[in-house]
């Protein structure tokens, strides 16, 4: 089919079409993932970003292409993930900015606008290493741009697109030698012709195979049998940056000085804590990535230019081994069983790993990690829905910040999904414990809901600015004592703090205290407050957990 104007809403198929082409075939892309670390996960942070852009996109869908291009520049920055997942993020951000006044895009300004992508994402790479995504566009972009003088047909440039972003990813191999040692061609590269595939698709009304094994020779299933365990070619002590640190900037003016923000500076400045580094801004937020071995030195320095959100860290170095200790384990493991769907699932959302574990001895089948400026993403809550494998899945937040997430994940979700809107972890689990197995889902959401009124929550954490609130003036440092969502208490002291909270929590009805320790809260903090409760409410029993939770010293459920 020859087109010779791109408008709005074919773009935004075409967005779309690659995403779903990507999200069918993450894993392949997981397996060949050895580049910068051998951690695997390259096709799940380009699909979870890729996606974030097409959702996006897929809410303003209009014949406007600029507006189009705006809309998935929007979603893949919020939702762009791991080095890969960034520098794609880039790689739109630059096309996008290219055509962001167009009302539609000829087939020069089509490749045009790939170009000033690929010069929008090396200058987004601290080190941009060849042999990588970054090459694969490089190379397509500059055919697109050849293609384009002697072509006004957009399909035919993006037919010469694919080919050459195939033809460079095959040569991979030849400029980044671990990728020629383990005999597998670059992940992020093979993500992106996956993206420029579908993106083919919609121009020419062909059909895409689900994934590459419709299509794949008998070498290439040799090949994929061999990526399995590519990680076993590199040490974990080879690693020279353990950890993997994202996190995002919201700027303030405050902190700048006045003086408008630098991406260029920034991006210099931060280089010294580690590598691997991406820095990525608009006018609001900036988004990193970077490997470090001291992540809260680099936390510390973003909290110079504003407030920390969405934080990411992982140790490389334990998912490295982890993964060698799978592929070890994988040859003798039998294969597994297909899991039966179950009548019923429970997703929650816990902020430490002790609480984690405690929603799992009490029915939870799926723990997603996140919680105060961890918010999971509303990919993660349809992904965690999806391994669930149950007909009818409740979705517990324990977050007001996360309800709304849940509640969209629920729209785009297949099973009959319902949101319990807990605010809380006591809340959580209060609303955990009311599941009955043998009762309907309308009639458990209902008990579920109920059941969030019969618990009250307390929280210890500290201030980090000076503040009024409620008649009460509070300074930073000091410990704050919350009560569903109220702060009633404040101290210098931690523990004369939570005393003053639960002075105001326990009253005559109250049967059951339960006490959730946080990772930053000291045995003889515990043991002080427990002898409190002993002493002044005889009748309370205390319960004891280690929640091992940021941010909340101390977490109080009083019911």
């Amino acid at each position: 089919m020859s087109i010779t104007v791109l408008e709005g809403k074919r773009f935004a198929e075409m967005v779309i079409q690659g995403a779903n082409h990507l999200s069918s075939n993450a894993n392949y892309v997981d397996a060949l993932n050895v580049f910068p670390v051998p951690d695997g996960d390259t096709g799940t942070n380009m699909n979870l970003s890729m996606t974030s852009g097409a959702k996006e996109v897929q809410n303003n869908i209009q014949s406007h292409i600029g507006k189009v291009g705006l809309s998935l520049s929007k979603g893949l920055l919020m939702g762009a993930r791991g080095n890969s997942g960034v520098i794609l993020s880039q790689l739109f951000r630059g096309f996008s900015k290219s055509i962001e006044q167009k009302d539609s895009i000829s087939a020069q300004e089509f490749a045009n606008a790939l170009q000033f992508g690929v010069e929008t994402a090396y200058k987004a790479v601290m080190k941009p290493v060849e042999g990588t995504i970054l090459t694969v566009a490089k190379d397509a972009a500059k055919k697109a741009v050849q293609s384009a003088e002697n072509n006004t047909d957009i399909t035919a440039v993006m037919a010469d697109v694919v080919k050459e972003a195939k033809a460079s990813l095959n040569r991979t191999p030849d400029l980044l030698p671990v990728l020629k040692e383990v005999g597998v061609v670059d992940s992020g590269g093979q993500g992106l012709v996956f993206v420029y595939e579908g993106f083919l698709s919609v121009l020419t009304g062909e059909a895409l195979p689900e994934t590459t094994q419709q299509t794949v020779t008998m070498n290439d299933l040799v090949n994929a049998e061999h990526h399995k365990n590519v990680h076993g070619f590199m040490n974990t002590e080879d690693i020279e940056f353990g950890y993997c640190t994202e996190f995002m900037v919201r700027l303030e003016e405050d902190k700048l000085g006045g003086k408008p923000f630098s991406e260029e500076q920034f991006r210099q400045d931060l280089s010294q804590y580690g590598d691997s580094l991406l820095v990525i801004a608009d006018d609001e937020v900036v988004k990193i990535h970077i490997h470090s071995n001291k992540p809260g030195e680099v936390l510390t320095f973003g909290q110079n230019y504003g407030n920390l959100i969405k934080m990411k860290i992982e140790n490389m170095r334990e998912q490295h081994s982890s993964l060698i200790e799978g592929s070890k384990e994988s040859f003798d493991a039998p294969i597994p069983a297909v899991e039966e769907q179950k009548e019923y699932g429970i997703v929650t959302v816990s902020m430490g790993s002790g609480i984690a574990d405690m929603f799992r001895s009490i029915g939870a089948h799926s723990v997603i990690e996140g919680g105060q400026t961890m918010n999971p993403s509303t990919e993660d809550i349809v992904n965690a829905v999806n391994k669930v494998n149950a007909k009818k899945v409740f979705i517990l937040p324990n977050n007001k910040n996360i309800i709304m997430a849940a509640e969209q994940a629920a729209q785009v979700l297949d099973a009959e999904v319902a949101v319990i809107p807990s605010k809380t972890v006591p809340q959580g689990m209060s609303a955990l414990l009311a599941f009955n197995p043998s009762g309907d889902l309308e009639t458990n959401k209902k008990g579920m809901i109920a059941a969030l009124e019969h618990v009250k929550t307390g929280q210890i954490t500290y201030a980090v600015r000076d503040t009024s609130i409620d008649g009460l003036q509070i300074e930073t440092g000091d410990f704050m004592g919350i009560a569903d969502g109220k702060i009633v208490a404040r101290s210098k002291e931690k523990v004369q703090s939570a005393q003053e909270l639960l002075g105001k929590m326990i009253d005559e009805d109250t049967e059951i205290l339960t006490i959730i320790k946080g990772e930053e809260a000291l045995e003889e903090e515990l043991e002080a407050i427990v002898s409190f409760v002993e002493e002044n409410y005889e009748d309370v029993e205390v319960e004891v957990h280690d929640g091992k939770q940021p941010l909340y010293s101390f977490i109080f459920s009083v019911e």
